[in-house]
């Protein structure tokens, strides 16, 4: 569809009377970015979600705007005045509490991991996770599951594979050194990236 007709279909249909060919053509390279409105606009004139002209969210604000939620509808679902919704928004950082932050996963329909990330839980999944791989991470299922709203039984697995592969590195890490502590390169690599190998085993 050409950059005029898309630019007409939004004047048209959603009232974007300042939209020009020229905008449109500026946002497909890159060179500017719609606002909301314009990006729902945007979206209606080329017939699809506007999720699909996104790329992976990744701000509390691209969630909402991928789901095609006004902040309204989030500041009420979760519990909290516009001004307070708005300001986490803008900040870029949500502070909302345990039982606000389970409202806003069903909102915006947030996947476990977009979740964790929006929250501000990596760096707590992060230590749960460490724990898990360098102990026992049978006594971690039940705080892992609640923390990012998963059954624990979905979880039995991911997390006794990456423990048998941390301690494989551990026991490398010994073999090569002769009797080194366990605190090799290769196991601090591990836990450094301990939360995006914990994604990588579970499911979209």
């Amino acid at each position: 569809m050409a950059h005029g007709h898309v630019a007409y279909g939004m004047r048209a249909s959603f009232g974007m009377s300042h939209v020009s060919p020229e905008h449109v053509e500026a946002w497909e390279r890159g060179a500017a970015l719609p606002d909301p409105s314009e990006l729902a606009a945007l979206a209606g004139a080329l017939w699809c979600h506007p999720r699909e002209l996104m790329g992976r969210p990744r701000t509390l604000r691209e969630h909402r705007i991928a789901q095609g939620i006004a902040p309204e509808d989030v500041a009420r679902g979760t519990g909290l005045t516009l001004h307070e919704y708005l300001r986490m928004e803008e900040a870029g950082r949500w502070s909302g509490d345990s039982r606000q932050s389970a409202k806003l996963g069903g909102v915006l329909r947030l996947p476990p991991r977009d979740f964790v990330a929006v929250t501000g839980l990596e760096d707590e999944l992060a230590r749960l996770l460490t724990e898990a791989v360098t102990t026992r991470w049978q006594a971690h299922v039940r705080a892992i599951a609640k923390l990012i709203s998963m059954e624990r039984k979905e979880l039995h697995k991911p997390l006794d594979g990456m423990y048998h592969e941390y301690q494989a590195l551990m026991a490398a890490t010994l073999s090569r050194a002769g009797g080194t502590t366990a605190s090799g390169e290769d196991g601090r690599r591990y836990l450094e990236e301990i939360v995006d190998h914990f994604w990588a085993r579970i499911p979209e």
